[in-house]
Formats: C-alpha cells, sequence, structure tokens
C-alpha cells in the first residue's frame, strides 16, 4: 500500500493555511486576505472563488496574521479630555459601537489636565498602534495638531474641527440661539447666561461657551434687547460653579427673570441655587438647559437636545470610510428644543394676566 501525501482539505485534521487557498482558488495570497476582510478591489467572481476554496479546506483566518500581513492594527485611537462626564462618555458610546461592529478595537486616552497632555505628546503612544484617530472635543495647540497630522493616519474629530481631520458636531450657536428666543418669546426681557471660560481666573480653551455666548448674545440682539455684562456669568461647567452663578445674579439689584443654561449640568445648580433661597422654577426664574441630560426628564428641565452618540458615530463612520479609501464628509447633525416645566411667562406679565383675568369675571353678571 502506498503512502497517502498530506491533505489539506475537509475532513483530513491538518490545519489549512493561506496559501491553501491561494492554490485552489487561483489567485495570490494578497488576493486572498483581500477577498476575506471584506476589503474593495476584489471583484465579485474573484471574492465568491477564495471564500469556497476557504470553505472547502475549513480555513479560519488568523486575526494576528491578517494584522501583521496588511499592516493594520484594526484599532483606533480615541483622545478626550475626560471619561466621566456625561456628553463625552455618550459620544465615546456611539463611536465605539460602530467601531466594534466593524471589527475594531479601541485604544482609549483621557486628557484632563496639562499634565496628561505633556505626557501624551512626549510619547505620543499611537505611534504604530493605530490605524486612525479620534479627538472628542480637545483644544489642541498648532505643535499638537502638528504631532497627530505626523501619524499620517486618518483622523476625524468631534466638537472641535482641526485642520487635517474630519469633522462632526453640531451648530452651538443656532442651538443656543434657539434657547434663549425660547425665553424672549415667553416675554422675558432680563435673560441671564451661565457659562463657562468667561472668568480671566478659569480662562476655557474649549470653543464651545464662546460659540454658545455669541448665539445667546444674538437672540438679545435681533430681540432689540439690552446686553448686559453683569447677566453672563461664569458656572465653570459644574453643577456648583453654576449654584454660586445663579446667587451672584439673583443679588443684583434687579436679577433676571429667566436663565440660560449652557449645559444641563449647569442648568441643574442653578435650579439648586434657587430651591435654598426659597425661589421658584419657573415661579420666580425660567431656566433652559443645553445637552438633554439623562435626568433633564425627570427634574423636567427645558433645554435643547443634541444628538450624542449619534455624533460619535457619524466620526467613526467618516474614519472607516477613509480606511476604506472613501472620502470624508463634514457632518452637522441638527438640534431641538424640548419643552419641559422650567420655562415660563415672566412674574409680571402672569400677574398682569391675572388680574386681568379677576377683571373680565368681575365685571360679568352673576
Amino acid at each position: 500500500m502506498s503512502r497517502s501525501q498530506p491533505n489539506t482539505r475537509r475532513g483530513q485534521g491538518v490545519a489549512a493555511d493561506i496559501e491553501t487557498v491561494a492554490r485552489l482558488a487561483g489567485v495570490s495570497t494578497a488576493t486572498v486576505s483581500r477577498a476575506l476582510r471584506g476589503l474593495p478591489h476584489v471583484s465579485e467572481e474573484t471574492r465568491a472563488r477564495v471564500l469556497a476554496a476557504a470553505a472547502e479546506v475549513e480555513y479560519v483566518a488568523s486575526p494576528s496574521a491578517s494584522r501583521l500581513a496588511s499592516g493594520r492594527t484594526r484599532s483606533v485611537g480615541v483622545v478626550m479630555p475626560y471619561i466621566g462626564r456625561y456628553y463625552f462618555g455618550q459620544v465615546l458610546a456611539g463611536a465605539e459601537a460602530v467601531m466594534r461592529g466593524s471589527g475594531y478595537d479601541v485604544l482609549l486616552f483621557a486628557l484632563p489636565d496639562d499634565a496628561a497632555r505633556r505626557d501624551f505628546f512626549a510619547r505620543m503612544p499611537l505611534r504604530r498602534r493605530v490605524d486612525a484617530v479620534l479627538i472628542i472635543t480637545l483644544p489642541l495647540s498648532g505643535d499638537q495638531v502638528s504631532r497627530f497630522r505626523g501619524l499620517g493616519v486618518p483622523m476625524a474629530t468631534v466638537g472641535m474641527p482641526m485642520p487635517g481631520a474630519s469633522a462632526v458636531g453640531i451648530d452651538d450657536a443656532a442651538a443656543a440661539r434657539t434657547a434663549t428666543s425660547h425665553l424672549i418669546n415667553l416675554g422675558h426681557e432680563r435673560i441671564a447666561m451661565i457659562g463657562g471660560g468667561l472668568s480671566d481666573a478659569e480662562p476655557n480653551l474649549f470653543a464651545t461657551p464662546g460659540q454658545r455666548a455669541s448665539g445667546y448674545r444674538a437672540a438679545l440682539a435681533a430681540a432689540g434687547l439690552v446686553w448686559r455684562a453683569e447677566y453672563e456669568v461664569d458656572g465653570r461647567y459644574t453643577s456648583l460653579g453654576a449654584e454660586q452663578a445663579m446667587g451672584q445674579l439673583m443679588s443684583l439689584p434687579r436679577p433676571p427673570t429667566a436663565v440660560f443654561a449652557q449645559s444641563d449640568r449647569m442648568a441643574i445648580g442653578a435650579m439648586h441655587a434657587l430651591r435654598i433661597t426659597g425661589l421658584g422654577c419657573p415661579d420666580d426664574v425660567s431656566i433652559v438647559g443645553f445637552d438633554d441630560h439623562e435626568v433633564a426628564e425627570p427634574l423636567e428641565l427645558t433645554t435643547i437636545a443634541q444628538p450624542m452618540p449619534e455624533q460619535g458615530a457619524a466620526a467613526a463612520k467618516q474614519l472607516l470610510s477613509a480606511l476604506a479609501g472613501g472620502e470624508a464628509e463634514d457632518v452637522v447633525l441638527p438640534t431641538h428644543l424640548v419643552l419641559r416645566a422650567t420655562t415660563s411667562t415672566p412674574p409680571s406679565r402672569r400677574h398682569v394676566n391675572r388680574r386681568e383675568a379677576d377683571e373680565t369675571r368681575a365685571g360679568q353678571p352673576e
């Protein structure tokens, strides 16, 4: 009996390799790799032939070998200033879901302060470890932008555009104008804003506070209302900061009857300040927030809703498109006003309306 030769076909118990699949399909190993990973520039006929050959010998591509052969890491770096804050977590969740669904891992880097940033850019731990980079609302210097661009991989941003990267975001100025116009339409004239980066002591490097401030001021100007510097106070984008800011506003000789808070977190702090001073919302002061945080609905907070997970998902799709050789276009997603119970007409107008109603009732025959 002649000795049988090794056989890598199904049922022979010997693991097949990529060369075996290539011989059966009559193509190169590179074509096999591209076909099995679903990459472009492989005809449907060739892809079908490769898949049939791989199935015949029960070939399963090794992820690590595939990465080595392609020069790809199948990883995307995500760089952001904070992890625990609601907005950043929501954007990250949207991006991660898209990446995971496409077989990519996420390497996450949080840079909450100057020391973390200096260390990150000194080491640049993304080099040769990622195929693309997603930057979420992170202010950058010119040198830091250059360091990112030096990686030579596709980049996308959320919240803060960057040269050389595709961008996803919202129109913060237009959204703030919508929030302020809502208060104006209710009849408020003394409208304050609690924002961020409004003090010289704690300047804010983020672009968002300035854009929302410009929308607030534009709405006042369009309505013919006088802008008052004392009505713009710094809440530092924290609940405690906003609580202190609200106390400052209510101590003014002519306190506001309405407040636009640049985030729901600050709106909640402002509402707490009113409660501890015995004032009500909206009975004494109306408040509009921004974000539609998960606690906004149970607190009945009127707010501007922005699509946070959708922004992360859109940025991830931009990167996947770039990695596949496509063109990524900038995306601006819509926002909308969510009406709840923290806004109403100003107290003076409610008093007039009640007096007029009482007078009307008094004049009616019994």
